[in-house]
């Protein structure tokens, strides 16, 4: 049973809702532009868009569909998938789940007056996407207050999860961006390594430093001082190269000094490995003692915990998920959901059958789901534009509204939306989430008309030219804030 304790209930809601909603033709809607209102129907017209590249549904939470277009065709939502992810594990897990990552010891085992734990430590990863640097010295530290100074044999257990570590560059050829890191059931800082540029005007010149500085590593390369004014984000590539002995970061490109300090964050090592090599460099900082290697283990049933973390809620990061589009943390996600309510180790694809059993559970027929890894970075990914209006239509009547409606980034104030969507009254009257992949644009949402009715909003477009499409979403936003 979860959270809701409602599966029925919420099953009986979808009935309720079905009441009102329009029929299945009507769902369906006409597809083509003239079944807007005269106003979007020319920014429509102004993207030069084929009216079937667009499915888009319009309907007041507690009222009829306004606008239902394509409405039923599966679409690809890129990162508005992340709706689908979040809702499921909030409304079966609950705003204050919360991830766990141990370290424990045999009963009765204890560092000796040397400070030497001759017997096994374990670490058990509980699938914490947020477990950052700060998080693991944290923990560490508690072990050094414990008495440990040095570990003789460390166990690690990522056995919540199955094989799950991916290809980063696999999509899109982008094997260093912090945006394809793999999930793990033992991350620590999402697996990224930040790369500190700061800029010395005197010599003209830019300085790289790499944090955390892990052992092997070393930057090769150079970034140019350029003059002018600060244009965008800076244009740096980065390429890492691993070899057995030793990792190396190439670095390249030119950044005008207006721009001033920066960070980029890129991906170098495994999550093992970059765990590995973390963990090692931070307890020697902390005076510890390691010579040995980490392996892959299970922690015995009658393990001691010596030391705890505790992540933030739930309720707090699909906050970042949604807001920020965080990719990882949402496949990650997906697959704690897995974990919880299926078989363990989890995989993608059992956690996947968990999700749609449980979006089955709640009344809603989504027979063109394919929700993949859960983040949207995915080419086989599908849902329709009436699927995720049922979803938040039945998401609003629930009682995880509130922590699932802050979740999403509000018009023209933070996340994705941040820089638009500020002016014609939208300022803060929509919450909303975003997709985009080379061929695709989604936005999807609740938004506060004038009247102070609320309305779900659902629009994606799939095709070669979908950016022509952001001018379209920004004034259908815009119509809604005025209704």
């Amino acid at each position: 049973m979860g959270y809701l304790a409602l599966g029925r209930a919420l099953a009986a809601l979808g009935l309720t809702l079905a009441a009102w909603l329009p029929s299945a033709a009507h769902a369906q809607g006409a597809a083509s532009a003239p079944g807007l209102p005269a106003s979007l129907a020319q920014a429509w017209k102004a993207t030069k868009l084929p009216d079937e590249a667009l499915s888009l549904v319009v309907q007041e939470v507690n009222g009829p569909r306004l606008v239902a277009i394509n409405a039923k065709a599966p679409r690809n939502p890129a990162s508005v998938m992340k709706l689908v992810t979040t809702w499921t594990a909030l409304s079966e897990l609950g705003p204050n789940y919360v991830w766990r990552t141990d370290f424990l010891t045999e009963p009765g085992a204890r560092p000796d007056a040397h400070g030497v734990l001759k017997s096994p430590l374990y670490w058990r990863g509980g699938g914490d996407s947020q477990f950052l640097l700060q998080d693991l010295w944290t923990l560490l530290r508690e072990l050094r207050l414990r008495g440990v100074k040095e570990i003789s044999d460390l166990v690690v257990d990522r056995s919540i999860f199955g094989q799950v570590a991916t290809d980063p560059g696999a999509f899109d050829g982008a094997p260093d961006r912090a945006y394809n890191a793999s999930p793990d059931a033992l991350m620590v800082g999402f697996g990224a390594l930040r790369l500190l540029v700061t800029p010395d005007p005197a010599a003209r010149k830019w300085v790289a430093t790499v944090d955390p500085p892990v052992p092997g590593l070393r930057l090769e390369g150079d970034i140019q001082w350029a003059e002018g004014r600060c244009k965008g984000g800076p244009d740096v590539t980065t390429q890492p190269v691993v070899t057995p002995q030793d990792i190396t970061l190439r670095v390249a490109g030119s950044v005008p000094g207006a721009c001033g300090e920066f960070s980029l964050y890129r991906l170098a090592l495994s999550q093992q490995d970059y765990t590995d090599a973390v963990f090692r460099l931070l307890w020697r900082e902390l005076g510890g003692t390691f010579k040995g290697n980490m392996r892959a283990g299970v922690v015995p049933a009658d393990a001691v915990v010596l030391a705890s973390h505790e992540s933030p809620t739930l309720g707090e990061a699909i906050r970042v998920i949604n807001k920020r589009s965080n990719n990882v943390m949402a496949r990650t996600l997906l697959l704690t959901l897995g974990a919880e309510r299926g078989r363990r180790p989890a995989t993608v694809a059992s956690s996947e059958a968990v999700a749609k059993g449980l979006l089955s559970g709640q009344g809603l027929n989504m027979p063109e789901l394919v929700i993949d890894n859960g983040a949207g970075l995915s080419r086989e990914a599908r849902v329709s534009a009436d699927s995720l209006a049922s979803m938040l239509t039945l998401a609003w009547r629930s009682p995880v509204m509130p922590e699932y409606l802050a979740s999403m980034a509000i018009a023209g104030v933070d996340g994705t939306v941040s820089r638009r969507m500020k002016s014609n009254g939208t300022l803060g009257m929509a919450h909303l989430k975003t997709g985009s992949l080379r061929d695709v644009r989604s936005i999807a949402g609740y938004v506060l008309g004038s009247s102070g009715k609320r309305y779900v909003v659902v629009s994606m477009v799939n095709h070669e030219n979908a950016d022509a499409v952001r001018k379209f979403d920004d004034a259908l936003i815009a119509w809604l804030a005025e209704q």
